[in-house]
């Protein structure tokens, strides 16, 4: 079943293109601000007729008199407002009968793309010398539920955890590891604070040279294959990721070791990236370090900016890595590779994805795209941290969301049994954490506030868990247990809140084009406040029988539309609170 907008666009455009004699054109349909303006508008004659030189309503004239010879059974009526505009009205019959199926067979809530690509998203990717900390939460869920609507959509999605296990402090690790352990024994137990055992070993790097000489050779052995120090570093690496995969466990996302993408499964390819760049004409010499030079990229100073691939020691960087695997992604078929990093690599990216093109490792049946975020803020306006200004592990946030939820659910309702409790506020705690990110626009800053994000009123997952609940809760009550029809919509409630569900599907189609998951955010939103206005306007349990049967209809729609946004975001919803 086409959305919407999806099959607005498409005829009205075709009518465009029939009345001005042209191949296509764009009827630029939006969702109307008002219901006087109908319930969408074509704004593309006002471009078009510009364009041609024509009046802009006579153009809309002959658009609408093409269209009523044959007008589609989803429009009611057309209207010419403004300079130009046409206003939609869609039929009630049709959009109670498209409900209607989408209620007896719910994927139909959301239809697979009609052009299906492979697509490649690189998210997460945390250093495993560390523990995950706060600059991790957003590049994981923004990533997971950009790949969840993907899939959902039909294309074919290669998830591309872009671990950092290669380098120098890699050599470092393992250096302190021999010297303060002794054995590979104790090696779960001492890492148990990966983040105290990375400033202790960074310490003893930085104090003392004849350490740090130690643990460059370490690196040189370890790059090389020596069996012990390859040894030492998968331990380490098998360590790190049982850290990294607990958090993925609380965050309810959906990676797993088959989706790591490390670097150092380049590492043989990395040579060849820079043969192929010398051979291409495009590697320079500044400083000893090798380097691409790209004349769009210049510098304050008018001097153009180098993209390094090699250090004047030998040694690699991320570019040459990033220039690497997207060659591998080319090899893969992939048609679309996203990179879901934060904003302050956006140099870094447009650097490497021109080299990419300009060298030939790229062509135009690869789309790149850098889907940058911003930076999650404290109250202070600087970027989140402790008191104590250390960075913030992301487990111990999550723990924390968990136990602030639980004294939230325990002042509300302290009659709940403890396990109920605990089990409602882990999943208040984890879906208030993503849903206050991700209802942000991505590419902007936010700041991190524990009252806001827990508040039972406003824009928050609490708010949006407790209209889902109250909804089941109602459907337990009801005495027709499955109602899969809706027979009449005779409120104005009723018909906004069933067009609303029916639009989940050209948001989904949104969030598939821009990689904004706040536009899903928004919609339940939206969607929660229309049902709120129904229940207070519309009596359900105590209407008359067929008008029961229809608002019950409406509950279990928008139930199992909200539940299916909520599993797209990656958030469980709670049957009662």
């Amino acid at each position: 079943m086409q959305s919407l907008k999806s099959y607005l666009n498409s005829v009205i455009g075709e009518a465009m293109a029939e009345t001005t004699l042209s191949k296509s054109s764009n009827a630029n349909v939006i969702t109307s601000s008002k219901p006087d303006f109908g319930d969408y508008q074509a704004n593309g004659i006002m471009s078009e007729a510009k364009r041609r030189g024509l009046n802009p309503r006579d153009l809309a004239d002959q658009v609408i008199i093409s269209l009523n010879r044959s007008l589609p059974s989803l429009i009611d009526r057309l209207e010419i407002a403004g300079p130009g505009f046409i206003n939609i009205f869609l039929s009630e019959t049709e959009i109670k009968n498209r409900a209607t199926r989408a209620l007896q067979s719910p994927t139909l809530l959301i239809p697979k793309s009609e052009d299906p690509v492979k697509v490649a998203v690189d998210y997460s990717s945390p250093n495993l010398a560390k523990e995950m900390h706060v600059g991790h939460l957003r590049g994981t869920i923004i990533g997971d539920a950009i790949v969840r609507v993907l899939d959902r959509r039909g294309h074919t999605v290669l998830r591309q955890n872009h671990v950092g296990d290669w380098g120098t402090q890699f050599g470092m690790l393992i250096t302190y590891m021999e010297e303060a352990l002794g054995t590979d024994n104790d090696l779960p137990n001492a890492l148990s604070d990966l983040e105290s055992f990375y400033r202790k070993a960074k310490q003893r790097f930085d104090d003392d040279p004849a350490f740090a000489d130690k643990a460059r050779l370490t690196v040189v052995k370890l790059q090389s294959g020596d069996a012990d120090y390859l040894r030492a570093w998968e331990l380490f690496i098998e360590e790190s990721l049982r850290h990294c995969e607990a958090v993925y466990e609380a965050l309810n996302v959906t990676l797993t070791r088959d989706d790591l993408d490390a670097e150092s499964g380049y590492n043989d390819d990395l040579g060849d990236v820079i043969k192929d760049l010398h051979n291409a004409g495009f590697l320079a010499e500044s400083e000893g370090a090798k380097c691409v030079f790209l004349p769009e990229f210049t510098g304050k100073d008018g001097e153009t900016l180098p993209l390094i691939v090699q250090k004047s020691d030998g040694g690699y960087l991320y570019s040459t890595t990033d220039l690497a695997a997207i060659r591998l992604r080319r090899k893969l078929n992939v048609q679309r590779a996203l990179y879901v990093v934060d904003a302050r690599q956006s140099l870094h990216f447009q650097q490497v994805f021109a080299v990419a093109l300009a060298a030939g490792f790229a062509g135009q049946d690869l789309m790149l795209e850098h889907i940058s975020y911003g930076t999650m803020m404290g109250k202070d306006g600087r970027p989140f941290k402790t008191r104590s200004g250390d960075t913030v592990k992301l487990a111990e946030l999550l723990n924390e969301a968990k136990q602030r939820a639980y004294k939230l659910v325990t002042e509300k309702n302290p009659t709940l049994e403890y396990v109920e409790r605990q089990k409602i506020a882990e999943r208040i705690g984890i879906g208030a954490v993503k849903y206050a990110d991700l209802s942000k626009n991505r590419t902007s800053d936010y700041v991190f506030d524990w009252e806001t994000m827990l508040s039972f009123e406003g824009n928050t997952a609490p708010y949006l868990l407790y209209a889902y609940a109250r909804i089941r809760s109602i459907l337990r009550k009801a005495p027709e247990k499955k109602v899969d029809e809706i027979q009449n919509l005779s409120t104005p409630e009723e018909r906004a809140l069933c067009l609303k569900v029916l639009q989940l599907a050209e948001v989904i189609e949104a969030v598939d084009r821009d990689c904004m998951p706040n536009q899903l955010c928004n919609y339940l939103f939206e969607l929660s406040g229309l049902f709120m206005k129904f229940y207070e306007n519309c009596p359900i349990l105590k209407a008359e029988k067929r008008q029961m049967n229809t608002r019950l209809a409406l509950c279990s729609l928008t139930a199992e539309t909200l539940q299916q946004g909520f599993e797209l975001l990656g958030i469980t919803p709670l049957e009662q609170m």
